[in-house]
């Protein structure tokens, strides 16, 4: 991935209502080329999330933010903490600024959204140097409390030294690479977490630092683990204990892809560089299929079940379309989400409902033609919640609805990278909330995919 980058910070100030009130350049710049003024309201959503969320919670906070100015994807490190003249509102202090390329735009696509989500349900985030060693640590979940508080009390230390990777070499911190998407185990957590290395600058990936992000493999619900015998289901888990094993060699694979690519490790002619690019768009394509695999398992074993939580679907619809905004904007597609005033909540588990509207919006995007807008709505019947999306693509007979949730079913589709799994998973999921996820469509009207789950009240 090419791109440019570097330490300059910018400086900006908030008010109590969250506008922006003054901000040095580049930042200045952004909040222009995405429509908003200065001063004004902030025009960057992931900013503007981080703001509020920092100045709602009375806490400095720090985090990797994406933007999509309409021609590049802006990536910087942003910290946020209150103003030093006492006023409300926050000061917001931007760095390691990067903007990046298009290279690999087909393979990155889905990493890129898996990024993004991960980004989103993070419990745990930490800045690391270039050495993987830790610099801050930010986190509001209880079971992660007593490890956030030992990498406070040992700043320099490599962040390997508090947590436990099952399976990798003793000799840490190993290649970013290798790390990324591991699964470790915390002292106090009866959680799992999937662990996210994101590296900051460019053209070398990790030369300004790292994200650390922890992702849990379930919300935080205290509850006792179902007593029954477990040999039987843990013995056919084959695709969850391969997942951490292949991918350590296919990242090492799209590593050396990657350097040979981007000419790091000298001159190379064209044709050999893109021979590079297909071997990490394969790497990458590789990744996402051991994903739905395990995924797949998950939720197709005995002991899988959701933790359901009162969820606001509108909430939900925002994240969802902002994730995936920058593939939309690619196609020229418009989604529309419910307005800010309309809200309707349900029963389910956030990252799961996210999960399944994350992959039939994205198929929305995929399947409908350039310029066509994607119409997301929601809305209630008796006690029953819904998600509706609209897209404007061929549409299904009667046959292909039948088929469309089939495992491993692309519809004749087979050079569009899918696996085939997506929405099988997706009514899995929303099955095991207690809903559904059903399909309406005729040939060259589109398709509404439509989430059902039980309604909750407003208060």
């Amino acid at each position: 991935m090419t791109g440019h980058s570097s330490f300059v910070a910018a400086a900006a100030v908030t008010d109590g209502d969250d506008r922006l009130v003054c901000a040095e350049e580049p930042l200045a710049s952004l909040q222009r080329r995405c429509g908003g003024e200065l001063p004004g309201a902030i025009a960057l959503p992931a900013l503007r999330e981080a703001i509020a969320k920092a100045r709602e919670m009375k806490l400095r906070s720090a985090r990797h933010i994406r933007i999509f100015d309409g021609e590049e994807e802006v990536v910087a490190w942003v910290e946020i903490g209150p103003r030093d003249d006492d006023e409300p509102g926050c000061a917001v202090t931007v760095s390691s600024w990067q903007k990046r390329g298009e290279d690999i735009r087909d393979a990155g696509a889905s990493s890129n959204r898996r990024d993004l989500v991960d980004e989103a349900l993070a419990e745990f985030r930490a800045r690391l140097d270039n050495e993987q060693k830790i610099l801050s640590v930010q986190t509001d979940a209880p079971d992660l409390s007593p490890v956030a508080e030992r990498m406070r009390e040992g700043p320099g230390r490599v962040w390997t030294d508090f947590v436990e990777l099952p399976g990798s070499p003793q000799v840490q911190p190993l290649h970013w690479r290798l790390l990324d998407r591991t699964t470790a185990r915390i002292e106090d957590s009866p959680r799992s977490w999937t662990v996210r290395l994101l590296p900051l600058g460019a053209p070398i990936a990790g030369a300004d630092g790292f994200e650390l992000l922890l992702v849990a493999d379930r919300a935080w619900v205290k509850r006792q683990e179902p007593q029954k015998d477990r040999r039987s289901i843990d013995e056919r888990a084959i695709a969850r204990d391969l997942a951490p094993v292949l991918r350590q060699p296919i990242s090492r694979i799209i590593a050396n892809a990657e350097t040979i690519r981007s000419r790091l490790a000298g001159p190379l002619r064209d044709e050999y560089a893109d021979y590079a690019t297909d071997i990490a768009a394969a790497g990458q394509h590789l990744l996402s299929l051991v994903d739905d695999l395990a995924d797949l398992e998950v939720v197709e074993s005995a002991d899988f079940e959701t933790a359901p939580d009162r969820i606001e679907l509108s909430d939900v619809v925002r994240r969802a379309a902002g994730i995936l905004g920058v593939r939309a904007q690619e196609r020229a597609i418009v989604l529309r989400v419910p307005p800010a005033e309309k809200s309707q909540y349900a029963v389910g588990e956030f990252r799961r409902v996210l999960q399944v509207l994350l992959n039939v919006v994205g198929n929305a995007i995929k399947y409908s033609p350039e310029g066509a807008t994607v119409d997301i709505g929601i809305g209630a019947k008796g006690d029953t919640a819904y998600v509706a999306v609209r897209d404007s693509g061929p549409g299904l007979n009667a046959d292909q609805q039948a088929r469309v949730f089939r495992k491993f079913e692309r519809l004749g589709r087979s050079g569009d990278g899918g696996s085939g799994l997506g929405l099988y998973i997706s009514r899995k999921l929303a099955q095991a909330m207690g809903g559904t996820l059903q399909v309406a469509s005729e040939p060259g009207k589109g398709a509404i995919f439509t989430l059902t789950l039980t309604a909750a009240p407003p208060e």
